[in-house]
């Protein structure tokens, strides 16, 4: 019983927080849509470690905490009025423009997430567990699985209806032109790369600044307003 509740703890920290945020910020809010599509993809990760779906659940523990630690610093800096990552910028700067639909919200959160937290969150958990990026592959792909099995329902589920068929096409277009599986994948060479480099600090710090300004950059053409 003292293993499991070891083993729990730590998510079960982070998900705390983020019902936390849930509660407290307006529903229409930006980050409150990310937020939420966040959390359960998180509450779900939680379920599948429960169940023993990973085979190292001490490896995709620490994965899953040090990921979701780097949103929450990103939350916490913004709400300091200090400057963010750039990757998440776009969100907090957008997050109450009328223009910009909740699915949007939902995408350029994810965008920053997996484009950037993801692969920096890989060297994170590399070092807590003394490991290769190598060893996380089954833990990262999962993690990855379950992300994109819920991209279509979140897709679904905040795409505009009938009544705003008018937006419709601009949004289908804007949000066709970025896919969570290709940027999955960019995010699996920037760890590795990362990992790489990390005996070269200072190019390890202008390739996650540039990673960094390029995740923003897409973030950005994702929250484009569809109108005023």
């Amino acid at each position: 019983m003292a293993q499991c509740e070891q083993v729990t703890t730590p998510v079960d920290a982070v998900l705390s927080r983020m019902r936390a945020l849930d509660a407290r910020l307006p529903e229409r809010d930006g980050v409150a849509v990310f937020n939420r599509v966040y959390l359960t993809v998180t509450e779900a990760v939680d379920r599948h470690i429960d169940a023993g779906r990973f085979p190292d659940a001490r490896a995709a523990i620490t994965l899953d905490v040090r990921f979701a630690e780097r949103y929450l610093a990103a939350v916490e800096t913004a709400e300091e009025a200090r400057r963010p990552p750039a990757c998440w910028r776009p969100l907090f700067q957008m997050r109450r423009h009328p223009g910009v639909r909740p699915l949007q919200f939902a995408l350029a959160g994810i965008n920053a997430h997996i484009g950037h937290d993801l692969a920096l969150a890989v060297v994170d958990a590399c070092r807590s567990l003394g490991c290769e990026p190598t060893d996380l592959e089954d833990e990262f792909d999962r993690v990855g699985d379950l992300l994109i099995s819920l991209e279509e329902h979140i897709r679904e589920e905040l795409m505009p209806g009938p009544d705003l068929f008018q937006i419709a096409d601009p949004l289908t277009h804007l949000l066709g032109s970025w896919s969570l599986e290709r940027a999955r994948d960019a995010t699996w060479s920037a760890a590795r790369a990362l990992w790489a480099l990390r005996r070269l600090p200072e190019l390890a710090v202008e390739f996650t600044e540039r990673l960094d300004a390029a995740v923003g950059l897409a973030g950005r053409m994702l929250l484009t307003p569809l109108r005023d």
